[in-house]
């Protein structure tokens, strides 16, 4: 993935129409939810996790793990599922994550994250949508 500068903070194409003054504020104004108040951070089903500003599929639960963070952690990432780009603000250098299709604020990828990747792709829980598995293949047999 290559770093690329961010286009701003209005995440063009995100769908917010249903989203909560909180969400929308991690989504497009690259906020930060507290750490440890997110429910995805105990779920354990599987199933995918999707932004909750336009439904693109980001991760699968297979990847998911406890980084003891306080937020969502994934080691890996669906293809085409996020971009990556250069994050300066509040005088620190971070690589912030964002949805591939709408350009909504996900959270930061870190480097000290669990094998084969090595990666932490630590998500605000209020930025993602969790549809599990079991729910999916009841929609597609109605």
């Amino acid at each position: 993935m290559n770093i690329e500068e961010n286009e701003g903070s209005d995440a063009p194409g995100c769908a917010c129409g249903d989203l909560s003054d909180e969400q929308r504020r991690i989504l497009r104004d690259h906020g930060t939810e507290r750490a440890g108040t997110s429910p995805l951070n105990d779920e354990k089903r599987p199933g995918r996790y999707c932004c909750a500003g336009c439904g693109h599929v980001l991760f699968r639960s297979e990847k998911k793990y406890d980084s003891g963070s306080g937020w969502p952690s994934f080691f890996d990432v669906e293809e085409n599922g996020v971009g990556v780009s250069e994050d300066t603000r509040f005088g620190m250098y971070r690589v912030e994550v964002h949805c591939a299709r709408c350009r909504g604020h996900l959270g930061h990828l870190f480097p000290d994250g669990p094998l084969p990747t090595g990666k932490r792709y630590c998500m605000n829980g209020l930025a993602l949508q969790f549809i599990a598995d079991d729910e999916v293949s009841t929609e597609k047999g109605s």
